[in-house]
């Protein structure tokens, strides 16, 4: 990967996914040196924290749907209210 990394906490999770496959391929082609080899890991678990932090979020906003007396969806909750 190049050395100026992108902010993580900004990327989007479809993008931190792309960017963890291009650390996993390069990783599973062996041919990084064993310095940059730990850097990729590095990075790659922080990729996988971020992508594993989005869909706890998206899940737990899934679970907040709010739903009408007819039982059909009504709107959400955003998934850090107290609702």
């Amino acid at each position: 990967m190049e050395e100026g990394h992108p902010d993580i906490g900004a990327m989007s999770f479809e993008d931190a996914l792309r960017a963890l496959e291009q650390v996993v391929r390069r990783l599973e082609s062996g041919e990084a040196r064993l310095d940059e080899s730990i850097a990729l890991y590095e990075q790659g678990e922080k990729l996988r924290a971020h992508c594993q932090a989005r869909l706890d979020a998206a899940q737990a906003r899934i679970e907040k749907i709010v739903a009408g007396a007819d039982g059909k969806p009504t709107g959400t909750v955003p998934f850090d209210a107290d609702a």
